[in-house]
């Protein structure tokens, strides 16, 4: 037996199916090992020299992993292609004792069979420089969090934390908040007039200059004097220009890309789209061929796509557009020079699957990004859009006016794949699809009236997930996998918060900036983040040893550490005296804020730690009676009560600390399905529901690695003797063997009536 060792539960099912008999795959739900939580672990004197460990909350799936490996004739590791993939590769080779330059790593950029195949027969060493390059970053972020965060606390309040990534980000949000604050509106006036042709035909013309300048009308005296100025003018024809344009079809999606055309098209957050494209690249499940993988490879900078896949999409287009939707030769796509390169653009595997095909076994938002991904795809490799397009100059008295538009010669791309056409602007010029009579030089216009408006600039528009995800790319800021991670955890701290769609800072936020740019300037400079991850690709390039990138940073770095704590400088909110007495010692309470808003303390901490939470008006609140179950605690006999934490609620002995029995309360299963026992042990199953998916497995893990998509039927397949799952389809549950290659399925209504 082969061991193959993978990151994530989600695709386990899939890669299994591919592989075979003759392997088993393990997965290891991200990193094992890592620096640990509670010390700095990165020795500063020894050339930055990282401490590992494996972490608590893995020290089962270590032990499974080893004990996998023993009698494993050949292991091989198949984590994500990327940065944290090799290095968490390179972490289960150094745990299971592998040798530095064993070929025991395969990747591949979708999971289909064909690129599993192809990985097998392709193993190599794992490459230093890419966990090098893993390295480096995280180093400098634990150095810059374990370092920077204690001057955030000391300064403004407790649990605060700095980030390399993260601080730089926020800047971005805080700035842009005080460019608005900053902003002082100016006046203008649009300015048209209304015209006629010699054959009945109205034309709306936007005045543009005044004797071959550009004008600027910016007050209601200025209007009049146009008005007095265009008084008994005749209007005529001075120019007509035509044209035919194309419009080119965008380059397949990236990470950043993606998200920006999720939310901007289809109103879907950060989270959603990065749970949804884990989905579609993990796989779906389909009828008839258990989960199958829609996507390539989510985490991506590079637009590049393979030849087969150019051939593939060549082919489907010729066959279901025609020969005029087909350029002469592919279209290829420039990559940003920052870009690694190291996979292709995110593209479905097969377009064979067509988004409708496989909608009815997609939750919605999983489909309308797989639709989004499908026809973004189709449409690069598709012709030009060709307009028409004409310019129509226009004077009177001296005063100019214009008219543009275009007109659709052939949709090519666009019949596929519509990008956002602009209608108009607030200074009325329209280079849109839009109609122009046909008009020629010399031509008089009777004119009808005249219209005008007045507007005022607007400040820059706040930054939406999409457009920061956008700002982040285009200077620099972190990866592809690092975009929704940030935004995410800015949110999470309060530093960010949304209006609508819109993100603002919040005044923490904004106070956090502030002390960070007073005293680390490098740090919180978009230039020097954005030089950082050259430097990093410098690493993953080879020839770069990550322990002097990381020197050149650290380099007078405890010197502005110091002198941030040295200072007085504080942004902290004072303490306010109140007339409450602490029963623990009897000194007058205080209220302090936290992260979670004020709270009141006693002052003599850390002496007395007496702390009690205070309600919306100010006033104590009153704790809550615990909710007293019938659940008996099997350790002490004491009636559990009912708690809430990180995950939802669980029971709790009421005898905490001397007694620490806790029980976790599964949630309720939508098919109201009652789980049976294990099929492989006969434990109790439960439902395990991570960030990216939900699945049944075994309570006994990780000495049983049992786990199911599909809550399991308690019975074992008439046929081939494999487990039983129960479905829902279009017409109702059904029951069907787990062996993909057994094709046993009853429908369970029928069978029960």
């Amino acid at each position: 037996m082969k061991l193959v060792v993978i990151e994530g539960f989600g695709k386990l099912e899939t890669v299994q199916k591919y592989l075979g008999s003759g392997y088993k795959v393990f997965a290891t739900g991200g990193h094992v090992r890592d620096l640990p939580s509670k010390r700095l672990a990165v020795d500063v004197k020894k050339d930055f020299e990282p401490t590992y460990v494996i972490m608590d909350d893995k020290k089962s799936v270590a032990e499974s992993l080893k004990k996998a490996a023993s009698s494993a004739e050949t292991v091989l590791l198949a984590t994500d292609p990327d940065r944290e993939g090799e290095a968490i590769s390179w972490h289960v080779a150094t745990l299971l004792n592998i040798p530095e330059n064993a070929p025991v790593r395969i990747e591949f950029n979708e999971i289909s069979k064909n690129a599993i195949q192809n990985a097998l027969k392709n193993p190599r060493a794992i490459d230093k420089n890419l966990v090098d390059a893993q390295q480096a970053r995280r180093v400098l972020d634990r150095l810059v969090g374990y370092k920077v965060s204690p001057v955030l606390c000391k300064k403004i309040q407790s649990n605060l934390s700095a980030g390399r990534v993260q601080s730089v980000t926020l800047r971005l949000v805080v700035d842009r908040e005080r460019e608005i604050q900053a902003f002082v509106a100016e006046e203008y006036w649009n300015f048209f007039s209304h015209l006629q042709t010699s054959i009945g035909e109205d034309v709306k013309t936007a005045l543009v200059g005044y004797c071959g300048e550009k004008i600027k009308l910016s007050c209601e005296n200025d209007v009049k004097k146009v008005v007095s100025g265009l008084d008994g003018a005749d209007y005529e024809v001075k120019s007509v220009k035509k044209s035919v344009t194309k419009a080119h079809p965008c380059a397949p999606f990236i990470t950043s890309t993606m998200q920006q055309d999720a939310m901007n098209k289809l109103g879907m957050s950060l989270r959603q789209t990065s749970s949804a494209a884990q989905s579609l690249y993990e796989g779906v499940e389909l009828p008839g061929e258990g989960k199958v993988a829609l996507i390539t490879y989510i985490r991506t900078d590079s637009t590049r796509v393979s030849n087969a896949a150019i051939a593939a999409a060549r082919e489907y287009i010729g066959a279901n557009y025609g020969s005029e939707y087909l350029p002469e030769k592919p279209n290829y796509y420039a990559s940003k020079k920052s870009a690694q390169d190291a996979h292709e653009a995110i593209r479905p595997i097969s377009l064979e699957r067509t988004p409708e095909s496989v909608k009815p076994h997609m939750n919605k938002y999983n489909y309308m990004l797989y639709n989004l991904i499908y026809k973004r795809f189709l449409a690069s490799q598709m012709s030009d859009a060709t307009y028409n397009s004409v310019s129509v100059d226009i004077r009177a008295n001296d005063y100019d006016f214009r008219i543009s538009g275009r007109t659709p010669i052939f949709d090519g791309f666009t019949k596929v794949y519509a990008t956002a056409e602009k209608q108009s602007d607030d200074d009325g010029k329209t280079d849109d699809i839009k109609r122009i009579p046909e008009l020629k030089e010399g031509e008089k216009l009777k004119f009808i009236k005249h219209e005008y408006e007045q507007k005022f600039t607007k400040p820059p528009a706040r930054y939406t997930e999409a457009s920061l995800v956008k700002a982040m790319e285009e200077k620099g800021i972190g990866r592809p996998a690092t975009y929704t991670p940030t935004v995410t955890l800015l949110f999470s701290r309060k530093y960010i918060e949304k209006n609508g769609r819109a993100i603002a800072a919040t005044e923490l936020g904004c106070k956090v900036t502030d002390m960070l740019v007073k005293y680390f300037p490098d740090i919180m400079d978009v230039g020097f983040t954005a030089n950082m991850e050259s430097e990093l690709d410098g690493i993953e390039d080879g020839g770069v040893r990550w322990q002097n990138v990381v020197a050149r940073f650290y380099d007078g770095f405890e010197d502005k550490i110091a002198a941030a704590k040295a200072d007085d400088y504080t942004l902290k909110v004072p303490d306010e005296a109140t007339d409450y007495i602490c029963e623990k010692c009897g000194a007058k309470m205080v209220v302090k804020t936290g992260r979670y808003g004020k709270f009141l303390a006693c002052p003599n901490y850390p002496k007395c730690k007496n702390t009690k939470n205070l309600d919306e008006n100010g006033n104590i609140a009153q704790p809550k009676e615990p909710e007293v179950s019938d659940v008996v605690c099997e350790k002490c006999g004491a009636k559990m009560i009912v708690k809430t934490g990180r995950y939802g609620k669980f029971l709790a002995c009421p005898n905490y600390p001397k007694c620490k029995n806790i029980v976790n309360l599964e949630k309720p299963q939508e098919s109201a399905v009652q789980l049976p026992p294990c099929p492989k042990c006969g434990k109790p199953l439960k439902i395990i529901t991570t960030r990216k998916s939900t699945f049944y497995g075994c309570s006994g893990y990780p000495e049983c690695d049992f786990a199911s998509s599909d809550p399991p039927a308690g019975e074992e397949c008439p046929q081939c003797g494999s487990y039983l799952v129960v479905k829902t389809g279009k017409n109702g549950k059904y029951v069907k063997c787990s062996n993909k290659t057994c094709k046993f399925k009853r429908n369970e209504e029928n069978d029960k009536a």
